[in-house]
Parts: C-alpha cells; structure tokens; sequence
C-alpha cells in the first residue's frame, strides 16, 4: 500500500497530504529504508533519460562532457542549453527532431522569445542524442523514436540489465518517446548501475545542463557535489552517489513539490550525509508573502 510520505501545513494546519512511494539503497544493495509500494510499477517519465543517454551511447554517439549531461537531463531553454543541443546535433536539420514545440522553462529566456520551438523542449538534448547514436549506428533517423527502431530495442535492453528485472509496460511520454515501467526498487536499482557509467560522471561535473539556472535538480547537485538528482513529470526523482547509494520516488498525486525533500530524507537514512543539502529538506508555504508553513517530510 502507499504510505503517508509528506504533508502540507499552513498556519499549523495541514491542508494536503502526499502519499506514494519511496525506497533507498545501500551501497551494498541491500535496502536502507523503504515505504509504500515499491514493487509496484512506475513510469519513470523523465528519470528515464540518463538510462536512454546511455543507451545512445552504447550505440556510438559521440557524446562527452556537457554533452552527455544535457542528453541526460531535462534542460531549461537557455541559449546555452540550445547552443550545445545544436551541437549535438552535428548539423542534422532540426526537422528532424520529434520532440513538440515547447515554450523554455526559463521564465527570463521565455520573456525574450516569441514563440515556441523544438529545440527549446526540455527533451531536446535527448532527442539529439538519440539522432546522434542513429548516424554513428547508421540506423534510420526518421523513425527513432517508434518502439521497434534498433535504438529503442537497446534502450530496452539497457533498462532491464541495469534495473535487473523486465519491463512490465511501454508508454509514451510527453516528448514523444517511449517510456518503460519498472518496479521503484528497479528503478533504484538502476541507478546504482548508472552510477558507474560516462553519463553519471558528466552529470555530476555539468549540473547546469541537467537542468538550468535555479532548475532543483541542478541546486541539489551543485549543494552535494558527487550526487546525481534527476526528477521526472508526475512525482519521480532518482538520486544517486558516487559511493553507491540510490533513491527512488514516486508520489501519487503527481505533485513534485516534495520529491526532492522526501528523496534526500531517504538518503540521508541510508547513512549519506545531506546535510550541505539542508534548505532543501523542506519547501516553505507562503501566505500573503510570508513564510506561514512547509511542505515537510513524514514517512
């Protein structure tokens, strides 16, 4: 059953309570902490790129760096993010690309534009990735992302030997891609597997294209060097350290609010020290501009 994992107060009185799921690995892979139902399945939505990034490349994309976190990661918009998803892209048209027209999520690069586009979708320097791998594979581009393309095989394969158990169900996600359901300890899982790889390496040292300017994922990792945060749409988040620890999050409202407090709580209970991370460990709820109440862990 899902647990009580964060509640919402306001004034002393809770208002909204999150439940869901939340496990958390020791470096041996033992379980450090867990509750709720984490052998149910999920849909890691967007904590699924870096196994996707992975998966590309395997497949032989040229990928470092910058680069490499930016396949990873759910980007802002910014120009610089463009600039380097452009990069990638090694002058395929951008056509080419699947994902939707989307507007930044950077509200100060949103207020300069005046109007959406492909490359500015938080998904693009996946899908550039995912174009990249199919030039170097020589595999065709313009059915990338259909779920029986080579690539989108290997993705598969990637997933399942790193989560160490099938894939139970395939959807997709908002950009367009195919998304694959695993247990939240698979996907746990995972991450420890994805913690010895290229792509773990390029996250921790460019947080910035993981996300963007003030983007939480990115806070976390530039307030707890060495540690991999990658949250994804309707209340998922994978953290991950170079020691080995690993956690997963799903709420069931969807609701992303806490995710990033109940998943460092997790971690911390599996012995890792998060305390540079403390102003993340709650979210304040504001009433006419002032701090009136948290959004505070309970699990």
């Amino acid at each position: 059953m899902p647990a009580l994992l964060a509640e919402v107060t306001r004034s002393g009185f809770v208002e909204s309570l999150h439940h869901g799921s939340v496990v958390g690995l020791l470096p041996s892979g033992a379980v450090g902490v867990s509750a709720g139902a984490v052998e149910d399945p999920v849909l890691p939505r967007s904590c699924m790129k870096p196994f996707q990034a992975l998966a590309c490349l395997s497949a032989g994309a040229p990928l470092s760096g910058p680069a490499l976190a930016i396949a990873a990661g759910s980007h802002t918009g910014e120009n610089r993010h463009v600039e380097l998803v452009m990069q990638v892209l090694g002058g395929l048209p951008l056509g080419l690309l699947r994902c939707p027209p989307s507007w930044p999520e950077d509200e100060e690069t949103r207020q300069r534009l005046t109007e959406p586009s492909r490359v500015r979708m938080n998904c693009s320097g996946k899908h550039a990735a995912m174009l990249a791998a199919c030039v170097a594979a020589r595999w065709p581009t313009q059915t990338y992302l259909d779920t029986s393309h080579p690539l989108q095989r290997l993705v598969v394969r990637t997933v399942e030997e790193l989560s160490e158990e099938s894939v139970v169900h395939t959807a997709i996600d908002g950009c367009g891609a195919p998304v694959h359901a695993l247990s939240l300890h698979g996907l746990a899982r995972a991450m420890q597997g994805l913690m010895r790889t290229p792509v773990a390496d390029a996250m921790r040292r460019f947080p910035e294209y993981v996300g963007g300017t003030g983007h939480v994922n990115t806070v976390v990792m530039q307030q707890l060097p060495g540690v991999v945060a990658k949250g994804g749409a309707e209340g998922v988040l994978v953290l991950g350290t170079a020691a080995g620890h690993a956690v997963a999050v799903k709420v069931l409202d969807g609701n992303p609010r806490a995710t990033t407090a109940i998943g460092l709580t997790a971690l911390a209970a599996t012995g890792f020290d998060v305390s540079p991370a403390k102003e993340s460990l709650s979210v304040p709820v504001l009433g006419g501009g002032q701090v009136v109440g948290e959004v505070r862990v309970v699990f």
